[in-house]
């Protein structure tokens, strides 16, 4: 009875989600308040028992993750329609890497865009971010490579990592059988993905190969090693989708070794020389612990001469972007940074 109670609670604000949305006449985005939107999702999704991640079992923490997610679609999220999907696996010294192909039309030249999905390093795959791969696919538009990679605590750090590198150099050396465009080689990634797209370009760099054409962190965490920023004392014991005690058990089960952390790998902020990075575009969440280490990054890489630019998404909280169709503030940002990769992706005169 009680977990019925909860449900029909949830229901009922998500037709008031829905409402305002219909009524809504976009407000200007005015940072220092939560989207009322977005607020009323967090309030369903507490009604539904949200549960420290410390709490629960591992395979209980996954199966929650992931069932978010063909909610999101039930309720009205948006999955654009593309021309075709592909899945496929990528080879890699450990076994096959699962990954998809999104492909906007029967080009041949489509800018490629490697994707990382978020989750802490220990949830997620190439399901959980299927909206956000057809939406760069459909609005850039461009040929979407998902990727999954090994995840913690079974492959701790630095499997991810590795994980990672493989892909996009297979991809660079693939791009042609993936009907895309080898001199436009983007990597892309959310929260913990957008961790792993940073140092896959500091990687690349440190190589000497592939050479990337952008990346692009979502919300992505860049210094593990002090979780002491203003937004973590501002956010973190906060009831926003995102508490510190959940970052302190996905750090424990990817890198246990608070030592290991100064590793840029893990941290890429920590990184000393930032110089000849690709060109960057960083999105942040105002209402998110990681906001304040992803604006850093943003800074030093500016201070070093790689091109960046930062959009700072107000009244938002970590993980907006899952939200497309279903809050409208996340759908408008979403279009805003398609536009800003549009204009990083133009041709220099």
């Amino acid at each position: 009875m009680k977990k019925l109670s909860a449900y029909l609670k949830f229901l009922l604000l998500f037709l008031r989600i829905k409402w305002i949305g219909i009524t809504s006449r976009f407000p200007p985005l005015a940072g220092g308040v939560l989207d009322e939107q977005t607020a009323l999702m967090r309030r369903g999704q507490v009604a539904l028992g949200e549960v420290i991640l410390e709490q629960l079992s591992l395979d209980r923490a996954r199966s929650g993750f992931r069932e978010n997610f063909p909610l999101l679609k039930l309720i009205g999220g948006l999955f654009e329609k593309v021309h075709s999907t592909r899945d496929l696996s990528i080879p890699s010294p450990t076994g096959d890497l699962p990954a998809r192909l999104y492909l906007p039309g029967t080009g041949k030249d489509y800018p490629l865009l490697v994707y990382f999905h978020g989750g802490g390093w220990v949830f997620g795959d190439i399901e959980t971010v299927d909206n956000i791969s057809r939406f760069f696919c459909r609005h850039l538009p461009c040929a979407v490579l998902s990727v999954d990679y090994r995840l913690a605590p079974e492959h701790p750090f630095p499997a991810a990592v590795e994980d990672a590198i493989t892909a996009v150099e297979w991809a660079a050396l693939h791009a042609h059988e993936l009907n895309a465009d080898p001199t436009r080689l983007l990597v892309a990634g959310d929260s913990a993905g957008g961790t792993l797209t940073a140092v896959v370009a500091q990687q690349a760099l440190l190589k000497g190969t592939p050479k990337l054409a952008a990346q692009v962190l979502l919300y992505a965490a860049t210094d593990c090693s002090s979780l002491d920023t203003p937004s973590y004392r501002l956010f973190g014991e906060k009831s926003l989708g995102l508490p510190r005690k959940d970052v302190d058990w996905f750090l424990e089960q990817y890198v246990p070794d608070a030592a290991t952390r100064l590793d840029p790998r893990v941290s890429p902020l920590l990184s000393t020389d930032l110089q000849n990075l690709p060109p960057a575009l960083v999105v942040t969440a105002e209402f998110d612990v990681l906001r304040d280490e992803g604006e850093t990054y943003a800074r030093r890489l500016q201070e070093a001469g790689v091109p960046v630019q930062l959009i700072r998404c107000n009244g938002v909280t970590h993980g907006f972007l899952s939200t497309i169709g279903l809050i409208q503030r996340s759908t408008r940002y979403f279009h805003q940074v398609i536009a800003a990769l549009q204009k990083i992706m133009a041709p220099q005169a």
